[in-house]
């Protein structure tokens, strides 16, 4: 698709956000267009083929799937939704770990939580790590679990921003892959990709965007960016917008990272089941035991440790993974494990992380970046939501809040969209 020299309203980034704005938009009178700066629609939810099945690189869970408005839409995709509990509900596969002692550590990561929602009902704020026990022995377990929620240490997160997410416990999968889902429901959509924006130029009547492929001119711009784009001013805004990127800047992207292997004699393992290699670190991975029945390791790395792997490459994922697995089931896995591919978001300098975390002190930013911009910028996406943050369905839910809030801008009654109930 060209750039159009002019639309009525411009969207920048053809991720779940983006491509729900212009969804939402499809039936309005009104001209749309969408800016991809790669070569791909979906942004972090993205799934790569691999034997006949799809891989997920980033989202792959559809969390809270009894609110999640996606889940309606898994099988008239031509999709197939798979109910399967995810693997953190279950007893651990582990042969380090005594049932006991995993019992132990639900009761106190579940004792942790208690504490985050009775400081935040007291309206307390500082890093969630304040609220741990001294002392105890599975802190960093805890840590490593927070690398895998919020790409960050407990230490940098906000207790109120923590305590906001809405999770139902109700985990399902897509099993040609969460990102398959995102692409196909956006296949429809008109976008203009490898057109990264550089720069919306708002000093006059008309916004103006600065692209690699030219000179787009809107009466309003719906922005789906990451935080980290916006802090990094990757996208300019001019006059420059420092509110913006203030709130930007203390809501960034954290990093958790995948690694995806093959084992042999996958049979020895139950299906669906998880382990997790030390009680004592942060440092440490998590590992999905063959995922939908498959002869495969999912490896899950987050904050600084994904950051250490990452800046060593997928080789560096990958012999972390096989020491790991070697010390918890036998010697014998550095012959059964082969390599797949490895996630590098925070190399990716279309997002530089996973997704969003509020620092300490900062849960109230989300909410300074999804307020309007002299009613014709909008921002929306993962890091916008302040009850599903970090979810491919929150920035999904964001990117329709966005759209109905652009077509009320320039006169249109929007109407009621999916979810509006919910809000």
């Amino acid at each position: 698709m060209s750039l159009p020299a002019s639309v009525d309203i411009v969207i920048v980034g053809a991720g779940a956000a983006g491509l729900a704005a212009a969804r939402a938009l499809s039936g309005c009178p009104l001209t749309v267009a969408v800016l991809e700066a790669r070569d791909r629609i979906g942004g972090r939810a993205w799934t790569v083929p691999f034997e006949g099945e799809g891989l997920d690189m980033g989202c792959g869970w559809l969390h809270s799937a009894d609110e999640n408005p996606l889940v309606p839409l898994v099988e008239p995709s031509g999709l197939t939704l798979d109910r399967t509990p995810p693997p953190w509900q279950s007893q651990a596969f582990n042969h380090e770990t005594t049932a006991a002692e995993q019992t132990e550590f639900r009761a106190a990561f579940e004792a942790f939580d208690q504490r985050i929602a009775e400081a935040a009902t007291r309206g307390h704020e500082a890093p969630a790590s304040t609220l741990m026990e001294p002392g105890c022995r599975w802190n960093g377990r805890m840590d490593a679990i927070s690398g895998a929620l919020n790409g960050a240490r407990f230490a940098e997160v906000s207790i109120l921003d923590y305590d906001a997410y809405r999770d139902t416990d109700l985990n399902y999968r897509v099993r040609e892959g969460y990102g398959r889902l995102i692409e196909t429901l956006g296949r429809r959509v008109p976008v203009v990709t490898d057109c990264p924006v550089r720069r919306i130029d708002r000093s006059g009547p008309t916004l103006k965007l600065t692209t690699d492929r030219g000179m787009i001119e809107a009466r309003a711009v719906i922005v789906t960016v990451p935080t980290d784009l916006i802090a990094r001013e990757t996208l300019k805004f001019d006059p420059p917008l420092p509110d913006l990127v203030e709130a930007a800047t203390y809501v960034p992207l954290g990093l958790a990272s995948k690694m995806h292997m093959t084992v042999t004699g996958a049979e020895d393992f139950p299906a669906n089941s998880q382990l997790w290699g030390r009680n004592d670190t942060g440092d440490t991975g998590g590992y999905h035991l063959r995922p939908f029945g498959r002869p495969m390791i999912e490896g899950y790395y987050g904050a600084d440790l994904a950051r250490g792997l990452e800046a060593e490459g997928q080789e560096g994922f990958y012999a972390f993974a096989v020491d790991e697995l070697v010390h918890l089931l036998g010697s014998d896995m550095r012959k059964r494990l082969s390599p797949v591919v490895a996630t590098m978001w925070g190399a990716d300098p279309w997002s530089h992380g996973a997704y969003s975390h509020a620092m300490p002190g900062h849960a109230g930013d989300r909410k300074r970046l999804k307020a309007p911009v002299e009613n014709r910028i909008f921002l929306a996406g993962e890091a916008t939501a302040e009850a599903f943050y970090g979810t491919a369905h929150g920035a999904w839910m964001e990117g329709e809040r966005a759209a109905r809030e652009a077509m009320a801008a320039l006169g249109l009654d929007p109407g009621p969209l999916p979810g509006d109930e919910e809000q």
